[in-house]
């Protein structure tokens, strides 16, 4: 039994998110494989949700608890993370200072100023666009807006990007693989896979850390969509070993544990290929479900590719992990304009 409950939450969900089944999609590929979704898209009432506010709801104790009165995070000018932290600073009534790299080498005409960002203006947070390339580590120019929050006399909490390095980053994706065991009982069914987008890292690894509580880690499948595999690989595994720890696991997670798919990520990070945008239209053709071209995109992208390749034995239970990001999908829409 895991420790998670020692652990000061604070709601920022409607609680357990739902699973449904995907008849069509599961069709499309061939019926062999049973496709279903856990819509953590669906997770809030809060600007549109998605799987950071998970993560959130345990680092925002801590927030209150520091006296802070800013949050101060950072991502990429589409980026989810730091739209679900201005939301939670404006739940929770703190300022928001967001910094937002140009990570993605993407030039639509309203990328700036639409999806995310939009919303995370719109929530009254103080988004600083600079012009620093994509990075998953600590950035200096996350640090730099700490610190100017401190020389003008408030207090700031920092965040770091994807709430991935932050002592209780993986503690919320720790709290979905207990959930998804409720509901497999409740279902009567055992999911034999779990697909999950990766980057900063923190969601598969509290997956990988909550599933290896009754021996699923591996089961757990990352398709990688960082363009960086070898640094994503390294900050999950700080961070399941340090979640392990938190939640009292018991054992180290062995290296074998964790699986990172590297072949989705092409051409780049927030680049979607061919492959992503057919993903993309048979995701939302099929079950309506709307995948974006970061993130979901990618990781529909691998689904589809493992599926027809035969990664999964014939009657294979898989589900996917649906984390959010579709508003960023609002920055791409030359690459949309007719579907």
């Amino acid at each position: 039994m895991l420790r998670l409950d020692k652990f000061e939450r604070y709601p920022l969900t409607f609680g357990p998110t739902p699973i449904e089944h995907l008849p069509r999609l599961t069709k499309a590929l061939g019926g062999k494989v049973d496709i279903y979704a856990k819509r953590d898209d669906c997770n809030s009432g809060l600007a549109m949700g998605g799987n950071k506010l998970r993560k959130l709801e345990y680092i925002v104790p801590d927030a209150i608890a520091s006296n802070a009165d800013t949050l101060v995070s950072i991502g990429g000018v589409q980026s989810n993370h730091t739209r679900q932290v201005a939301a939670a600073a404006a739940k929770i009534g703190m300022k928001c200072v967001v910094v937002q790299e140009s990570w993605v080498p993407h030039e639509d005409a309203v990328y700036d100023r639409v999806g995310n960002i939009l919303l995370t203006r719109l929530m009254g947070a103080d988004s600083r666009i600079v012009p620093d390339g994509f990075d998953i580590g600590i950035r200096k120019s996350w640090e730099e807006a700490i610190q100017s929050v401190k020389d003008a006399g408030g207090k700031p909490y920092g965040i770091p990007a994807g709430a991935s390095v932050h002592k209780y980053g993986g503690l919320g994706y720790v709290g979905f693989a207990e959930e998804v065991r409720a509901q497999e009982a409740a279902m009567g069914i055992t999911f034999d896979y779990i697909i999950v987008c990766v980057v900063t890292g923190s969601t598969q690894a509290g997956m990988i850390v909550g599933f290896a509580a009754d021996d699923r880690a591996e089961r757990v499948i990352g398709i990688d969509a960082s363009g960086t595999p070898r640094q994503t690989r390294a900050q999950v595994r700080q961070i399941v070993d340090n979640t392990a720890e938190l939640v009292e696991l018991g054992r180290k997670v062995r290296e074998e544990e964790i699986i990172i798919l590297e072949d989705y990520a092409y051409p780049a990070y927030g680049i979607p290929s061919a492959a992503t945008n057919e993903a993309i239209r048979l995701a939302a053709r099929s079950e309506a479900m709307i995948t974006d071209p970061v993130y979901e995109g990618k990781s529909m992208q691998g689904l589809i590719d493992l599926v027809r390749n035969g990664f999964f034995p014939q009657g294979a239970k898989v589900l996917y992990a649906h984390l959010g990001g579709a508003p960023a999908l609002n920055g791409y829409s030359y690459t949309y304009r007719n579907g």
